[in-house]
């Protein structure tokens, strides 16, 4: 590698002049000439290398360049579009993205799976206990991930992170655990179309948290990506009012909407504080720990509001059956997201799961009997466009403001380095054991 400042080496400069006998004498187009294209489209690979047609020169028997005022021919003119086209084509169309949209479905298809069966428990038996649900995913939780990191030794360990870090888990898993259960109990008070608006108060929440907190920062595009989302979801929402899935108005709407709010928020504080832990840590810890202390939390919680619940369960296979279709669908959701979330980012990740009350919903056609709307399947596309947009330019994480200086001088300017202390450097004397003074100097 050159040292830095030295000068690049001039193309070609060691080629000799070929002989005009050698070179071809193709015939040239005149829009080569006049649209920059000659050096790469010239038949003669002995032509190119003669280097006279980098100087503007065109080689015998072609005809003279186009004057500057002259028009562009008509096929060059039409290939811009198509050639645009095609630019925005292969900036979309990248494995980066379609992995990006099937991992954020496959979350939301988990979603739909706890949904379809909480409503299914809901509308058939009569079964309304969000917190015992909870509770049993944050045991399957602790069950797994929490006793892989009891087995750890060193620094890892269950017992150095619960020295190091257990206050700040046991705020983590009060949001969550909160989270989970005040979007559940709005639903008592407000109607589902103020739920699905009011969900979504945790995007721009999500994204303040990442700017502060992971120094997240974004471009245009993803503002206007995030607002095609949030169209989407007017759509699927105007959708359900024609359709005649609004409900009643609830016994509260004030104390839903409220409660939506609070949830959404806490579900932002959760996804950024699981975005830090999976990229900075581990996703084994995050999950060991969510399951630890939302085990506890959801179990003291579940003993004060749900027991008189879960005494009148009229237990049989049926209902013991979409109990445990909804502990695995939640289990694998939350095994599932931190995979996710450390490919892309969190606020990718709530673009992404925006569909699953779409899923829900083609469920529903068959499992509740819901009216079908073609605004659902414009929702669904107005979604996925803007989720494309929001992952086709990727977030850059600024700077710190004060960089470190380095400690050592750099390779590039080792020799300038040397150079400069020469007359510095001062003689080494050293003494042998034969009493020969040798004397060692940069000279």
């Amino acid at each position: 590698m050159p040292l830095l400042g030295a000068a690049p080496r001039r193309a070609h400069s060691w080629a000799r002049p070929q002989p005009a006998e050698l070179v071809s004498a193709v015939p040239v187009p005149l829009h080569y000439l006049s649209s920059g294209l000659l050096p790469s489209r010239l038949p003669s690979r002995r032509a190119r290398g003669c280097g006279m047609e980098g100087a503007g020169v065109p080689p015998p028997g072609a005809p003279a360049a186009a004057a500057p005022g002259d028009e562009t021919p008509p096929g060059a003119a039409a290939g811009s579009p198509l050639r645009l086209l095609a630019r925005v084509g292969a900036k979309l169309c990248t494995w980066y993205i379609l992995k990006t949209i099937i991992l954020g479905q496959v979350l939301s298809l988990f979603i739909c799976g706890t949904a379809v069966t909480s409503q299914y428990l809901a509308e058939e038996y009569q079964v309304n206990t969000p917190m015992f649900q909870s509770f049993i995913n944050y045991s399957l939780l602790l069950l797994v991930y929490t006793t892989m990191l009891a087995f750890r030794t060193g620094n890892d360990s269950l017992w150095q992170i619960l020295k190091q870090r257990w206050w700040k888990y046991i705020f983590l898993g009060l949001a969550d655990v909160e989270a989970n259960y005040m979007i559940v109990k709005a639903y008592q008070y407000t109607t589902l179309t103020s739920v699905q608006l009011l969900d979504c108060f945790g995007i721009p929440v999500l994204m303040a948290l990442s700017w502060f907190i992971l120094r997240a920062r974004y471009r245009l595009i993803h503002f206007l990506a995030v607002a095609v989302c949030l169209l989407g979801v007017g759509t699927m929402v105007g959708a359900d009012i024609l359709a005649g899935r609004q409900e009643s108005e609830g016994s509260d709407v004030v104390i839903g909407d409220v409660l939506v709010l609070l949830g959404a928020s806490l579900y932002a504080i959760s996804n950024v504080s699981e975005e830090y832990i999976v990229k900075n840590l581990s996703r084994v810890e995050f999950l060991g720990m969510v399951g630890l202390f939302g085990t506890i939390i959801s179990g003291l919680q579940l003993a004060i509001v749900e027991h008189r619940e879960i005494m009148r369960i009229q237990w049989n296979w049926k209902i013991a059956l979409l109990f445990t279709a909804f502990a695995l669908c939640m289990f694998g959701l939350y095994s599932f997201m931190p995979v996710v979330i450390k490919v892309t980012s969190a606020t990718s990740v709530n673009l992404g799961i925006l569909t699953a009350d779409l899923y829900s919903l083609f469920f529903g056609l068959f499992l509740f009997f819901y009216k079908f709307s073609g605004l659902y399947i414009l929702s669904f596309v107005i979604i996925m466009v803007g989720f494309v947009l929001y992952c086709s330019t990727p977030t850059r994480t600024a700077e710190p403001s004060t960089l470190p200086q380095p400690g050592s001088t750099g390779l590039d300017n080792a020799a300038l380095k040397l150079d400069e202390n020469d007359s510095e450097t001062p003689a080494v004397t050293a003494q042998f054991t034969r009493g020969e003074t040798v004397v060692v100097s940069t000279d």
